[in-house]
């Protein structure tokens, strides 16, 4: 990962139009308004390089804290209506022609997100079945993205052209008050999952067993779902619903570490959805230049793969492939000679044969003779 996260981020600062090489960098970022190097790394590269980070982040949190409390690996923003309910949120103002300041569209995000999934619980009876959850949560989406076609239809090809890269999920033209304007929920967001950590891993028992345990299940998740719609709907509002990564990043953090629980889990997620979006920025801003192609569409290619390919593997990360290839050490030949076996099916007959021939007299009383069949019986057992 800290392989990964270096080379996207070394890519993203040196690479592009005008190229800056790496051991000019330093100078780059010192001499920011004086030379046009400078200016394109700290006010274009270095605050879009810093959004990838934290967009990946939240979206990788939120994705771990949708699976662990509906106990479902599928449990994705893009499936709950927390997504589409943002996007739709962001893209209405735009097309019906309304005036707002930049600083009201997180609270347009926000609005929508928990328009899309307060209407999957109270849909799926307030989320006391997650499988309920999920399924209804899918056909919520799937109305809110039906409006989003709606609203595009009535744009008109500008605005329909903004729609559009938006809802791919770009982080094209991004400067510093796109990420100055995060921090406030990101200072309500972090606490909250802190908090809530422990909780799901007590959710993740199941609601009998968590009632037993002292948690109001339906309270938790209504909990969670909250904490999920203040990190994704900011993220949403500034650079689209990029998908897949809150997917694919908690999937991740649990290959790497099956044995461990969501207290764990959550950081790595974090890291790793950062991860995920920085290095799907780099061909999003490079494969196609001049173009800029949507980052939401690369980490679509990423993320459907991987998360096949994770899922397939039943979780049997690193840490599994060990405890495996302890049990196959154990299981050796050298090992099993160190185990006191039983005999084979065949030398329990042969012993007591021979047992009986040198014990039993036989018809005669000669008991020299049955020991010497007898032994001749072992022996011919035995070969």
């Amino acid at each position: 990962m800290a392989v990964l996260l270096v080379a996207a981020s070394a890519c993203a600062l040196s690479l592009g139009t005008p190229y800056v090489p790496l051991h000019r960098l330093p100078g780059a970022l010192l001499d920011a308004d004086s030379t046009l190097a400078g200016i394109v790394v700290t006010e274009l590269r270095v605050p879009r390089l810093l959004l990838a980070l934290i967009a990946g982040a939240c979206l990788g949190a939120a994705g771990l804290v949708l699976q662990e409390a509906l106990r479902n690996p599928l449990a994705v923003p893009e499936m709950l209506g927390v997504s589409s309910g943002a996007a739709l949120g962001v893209a209405a103002p735009l097309v019906l022609a309304v005036s707002l300041p930049a600083a009201v569209q997180p609270l347009l995000a926000v609005g929508g997100a928990a328009l899309g999934g307060g209407l999957t619980l109270l849909a799926a009876g307030l989320g006391r079945s997650p499988s309920a959850v999920l399924l209804t949560g899918a056909a919520v989406a799937a109305a809110l993205q039906a409006a989003l076609l709606v609203l595009m239809v009535m744009a008109d090809q500008l605005d329909l052209q903004l729609i559009y890269r938006y809802l791919l999920g770009s982080l094209s033209a991004r400067t510093w008050d796109d990420v100055t304007g995060l921090w406030p929920w990101l200072l309500v967001a972090v606490p909250a999952l802190v908090l809530c950590a422990p909780v799901l891993s007590v959710l993740r028992l199941g609601d009998e067993d968590a009632e037993a345990l002292g948690v109001r299940a339906q309270r938790a998740r209504l909990a969670a779902l909250a904490i999920a719609v203040v990190l994704i709907a900011p993220v949403t509002a500034v650079c689209g619903p990029v998908a897949w990564v809150g997917f694919l990043a908690p999937h991740v953090a649990r290959w790497f570490d099956p044995a461990a629980g969501a207290v764990r889990w959550l950081p790595w997620s974090a890291a790793w959805g950062a991860v995920v979006v920085a290095v799907a920025d780099v061909p999003a801003r490079l494969a196609l230049a001049p173009v800029e192609t949507p980052v939401g569409a690369w980490t679509a290619l990423l993320g459907v793969p991987a998360g096949v390919a994770l899922l397939r593997s039943g979780g049997r990360g690193p840490e599994a492939r060990r405890r495996a290839a302890g049990s196959v050490v154990a299981g050796s030949p050298q090992a099993a000679e160190a185990v006191p076996s039983g005999p084979s099916e065949e030398e329990p007959s042969t012993g007591t044969r021979e047992r009986v021939s040198r014990e039993d007299p036989g018809s005669d009383g000669s008991s020299g003779a049955s020991a010497s069949h007898g032994e001749a019986t072992g022996t011919e057992g035995v070969r």
